[in-house]
């Protein structure tokens, strides 16, 4: 079977699955919709998992590359779609397409019973995300990268206000739309400076026609632009403003999807483009781009780390650690090497896994107790023990604990930039046990009742208080899908650390990701790409003592934090920062313009 007629299903079946949703829903019951969404996203993730597996089994062949039409190149220059299963892209094919199941099968029991005329379009709308997520993973052509990431967005604006009666959600969903649809304008003019220099939109001509010229200041201003809006979508400071105000107010299985794989398409746009675009002689030099990610990266996961620390609303907390992690996946990425790409990789799959377990179980607090204040909770969830045992467990994996899947990404990742910095494995350490403290910190308290009750402090807007149950009511009785789907992914965040052929197999997919002429001759030519000889990712002695390090820090800090939560509060150093986040859009489409500013200053050396 040619696998490269899989690439269009894993776009069009949940295309299909969602329009088959739009147009039978009012008529079916609320069982057969969520079960015809799941048989749609699971249709999609075979397919995807049958390209990864084609495009990650060593052999002679290329892997799955097809024209859309049958519309291949002519001369190297070409107007065709393409699509290219290429094993990164692939995998984040499949790991969406996955992670979108088990959002859907634990939504079955979480919502309350939807209107009639409402039936299905829950489903429908996350069919939609999945798909312009599966399509930004696989597409080889610029524009149509961008198609892909606004289809995903505005599927992302529709689940964030999904509750329409109420005016928070609203709000969060307009703040998140303006934002990042100010992105996808800044990308698309950065795809039109470089159609205009080459003529070309897929990813691999516009690099080979770059390369014939030297760069100039219109080349730079494409890289900035384009990779502006895949930083919004990254939640890269200072873009990040949108995600917190998003993560507090969407119902919790699009917070699982948001900060599982969403904010990682973003950094996987950044690699991408730079990869197969800019990292030719004719585009940026290795040094400016490592230099703007760095800078960038150190600021993202430090800050994201702080305001993590800070919060007490536990939505908020999760979404700031996913901030800080993206500075981590950031500054893999700007190391350029096979194993910071491998590292970061295998880190996002582990994160993925164990960011939407946490969100899951956040999700059971807010509808049996109807709030997600971790001084309101405090010491009421101790008739969870299930739930409090997943929670810890994921707050230990999120400091990087072997062998989970996380702790060994962030292993490999931090070995290959301390090699660029001696510093860099300082910061992965300090920031995992800062993210992963604050996580063990609300459940010390609010499952176990440990330590003093925390008073609250003025000036502390971080939890509205006014949260209600998204199944209607409160809920008596946990059902199983709450439970079985964060245990499910906490166990596949172990199996990745645990089982060596899937590092085995990541290491592959990032020394291919890396190799900008083999992703050019097998696109463009039909060629296969020669993998080249590297070690597969694995355990080293350092980066378990390092892994051992910051989950030892972590729970230290979550201990003193509860045996002295004024001590630990939040200091006054922190509060023009916190002001930062004022929910306002103006605010925040000001620090997009004065973050692009950043990226151009950070990048104008790199000119050659």
């Amino acid at each position: 079977m040619d696998t490269a007629r899989l690439l269009p299903l894993v776009v069009a079946a949940p295309l299909l699955g969602a329009a088959v949703l739009a147009a039978t829903g009012r008529w079916l019951p609320r069982l057969a919709s969520d079960l015809l969404g799941c048989v749609f996203a699971a249709a999609t993730a075979a397919s995807a998992l049958l390209v990864l597996f084609r495009a990650g089994h060593p052999g002679p062949g290329a892997y799955p590359v097809e024209w859309v039409g049958g519309w291949r190149p002519v001369g190297g220059s070409g107007v065709g779609i393409v699509l290219v299963g290429d094993p990164l892209g692939a995998g984040l094919a499949a790991l969406v397409s996955l992670l979108v199941v088990a959002v859907l099968l634990y939504s079955w029991r979480y919502f309350d019973e939807p209107p009639r005329r409402h039936t299905g379009s829950f489903p429908a709308l996350i069919l939609v995300f999945q798909a312009g997520m599966c399509g930004f993973a696989i597409t080889g052509d610029l524009f149509n990268a961008f198609v892909f990431f606004e289809l995903m967005g505005v599927a992302a604006y529709a689940l964030t206000g999904f509750r329409v009666e109420e005016p928070k959600p609203l709000q969060g969903a307009l703040a998140f739309g303006v934002v990042n649809s100010l992105g996808a304008y800044a990308t698309l003019l950065g795809i039109t400076l470089l159609y205009a220099r080459t003529g070309e939109l897929g990813l691999a001509q516009i690099g080979r026609k770059l390369d014939t010229a030297g760069p100039d200041g219109l080349v730079l201003a494409a890289f900035v632009l384009v990779t502006t809006g895949l930083l919004v979508k990254a939640a890269a400071v200072p873009f990040h403003f949108w995600l917190p105000d998003a993560h507090a107010v969407a119902p919790t299985p699009v917070c699982m999807l948001l900060s599982g794989v969403m904010v990682e398409l973003g950094v996987y746009g950044v690699a991408r483009v730079y990869w197969t675009v800019f990292a030719g002689p004719g585009g940026l030099a290795h040094p400016a781009f490592t230099r703007a990610l760095l800078v960038l990266g150190v600021l993202t996961a430090l800050l994201g780390a702080a305001m993590c620390w800070q919060q007490r609303h536990l939505k908020r907390l999760l979404a700031f650690s996913t901030v800080s992690h993206t500075g981590l996946f950031l500054i893999g990425v700007a190391v350029l090497t096979p194993e910071g790409v491998s590292g970061t990789a295998l880190y996002v799959l582990g994160h993925a896994g164990v960011k939407a377990a946490l969100f899951a179980c956040t999700g059971v607090l807010l509808d049996r107790y109807a709030t997600v204040d971790e001084h309101e909770l405090f010491g009421r969830a101790r008739g969870l023990p299930v739930v409090g045992a997943l929670f810890a467990v994921g707050g230990l994996a999120l400091c990087g604990l072997p062998p989970f899947g996380s702790g060994l990404g962030k292993a490999v990742t931090e070995e290959a930039a301390g090699h660029t910095a001696g510093w860099l494995p300082a910061l992965y350490v300090l920031v995992s046990a800062v993210t992963g403290g604050a996580v063990l910190r609300a459940g010390l308290r609010i499952f176990a009742g440990a330590g003093r009750r925390p008073r609250d402090q003025e000036g502390e807007p971080e939890t509205t208080g006014e949260e209600v149950p998204e199944t209607g009511q409160r809920l008596g009785r946990i059902p199983a899908p709450l439970v079985a789907v964060p245990a499910a992914l906490l166990t596949a965040s172990l199996a990745i650390g645990a089982i060596p052929a899937v590092a085995s197999a990541v290491g592959r997919a990032g020394a291919l990701f890396t190799d900008t002429g083999g992703y050019r001759r097998t696109v463009l030519d039909g060629r296969a790409a020669a993998t080249p000889a590297l070690p597969p990712p694995h355990w080293q002695t350092t980066g378990v003592l390092l892994g051992l390090l910051s989950t030892g820090l972590a729970i230290a800090l979550a201990a003193l934090a509860v045996r002295h939560p004024a001590r630990t509060g939040r200091p006054a150093l922190l509060a023009p920062v916190r002001r930062l986040q004022s929910g306002h859009i103006g605010d925040y489409v000001a620090w997009l313009a004065a973050g692009t500013a950043l990226l151009t200053v950070l990048t104008v050396p790199g000119i050659r």
